[in-house]
């Protein structure tokens, strides 16, 4: 019976790679055609050994050294178990001090944990009425996405701004970098703290983020 439930599990995995699509049924290893391989010698070893049993040398894996990227185009590119054939045998190598078939990595969405709304009438709803009143920006009740964390607004928040503004964090001394298409550094919101050591035009390779403000508005 177990054996049976086994079978099935894997026939599924196999079936939902077939098609293309993860399945949250299929909880098996799913291993790939490449492979992690440290060799002593130099890359010229390794494109040596690489060749002489069908793979092909990537190259390198990135700064770790004698440690390359092998790939075999006749081995299966999704399969629930490990590979077997004359190719494996490279492990018997001399040279070979390491070898590692590359297994497919799930990816995990990590979202905010979701809170219940607070009571109109509960302490804690009084306390964030109480603190909202210390941020006396006249535009406060216009920033959603920093105090969201009610059922007034609808939304979550897992930022935490108030919490580190009541910590006494301004941000000075830090610096943040933005990667958008354009940043008005004479904005009266911004100019008094912008960093111009920290910006950069990629569009125009230059030294100066200022928007372009042509027909298209393409970099607004």
């Amino acid at each position: 019976m177990v054996h049976n439930a086994a079978w099935r599990r894997s026939f599924l995995c196999v079936l939902t790679l077939y098609l293309g699509f993860a399945s949250p049924p299929c909880k098996a290893r799913i291993y790939t055609n490449h492979w992690a391989v440290r060799i002593a010698g130099g890359p010229g070893v390794a494109d040596r050994i690489a060749e002489k049993y069908g793979y092909r040398n990537m190259g390198q894996i990135g700064d770790l050294k004698d440690h390359y990227h092998f790939f075999h185009s006749r081995t299966i590119k999704r399969s629930t178990l490990s590979s077997r054939g004359h190719h494996s045998f490279i492990s018997m190598e001399p040279k070979v001090e390491w070898i590692e078939q590359q297994v497919v990595k799930r990816r995990i969405k990590r979202d905010y944990k979701p809170v219940p709304p607070l009571s109109q009438t509960s302490p804690a709803h009084s306390n964030v009425a109480q603190n909202n009143i210390f941020y006396n920006d006249a535009k406060w009740s216009s920033m959603w996405y920093i105090h969201c964390n009610d059922d007034v607004h609808n939304c979550q928040s897992d930022m935490n701004i108030m919490g580190a503004w009541k910590r006494g964090y301004t941000g000075k001394d830090v610096v943040v970098t933005i990667l958008d298409d354009g940043i008005e550094r004479n904005h009266p919101d911004l100019f008094q703290n912008y960093d111009p050591q920290a910006s950069y035009d990629v569009n125009s390779n230059d030294l100066d983020p200022m928007p372009r403000y042509d027909a298209t508005n393409e970099n607004k």
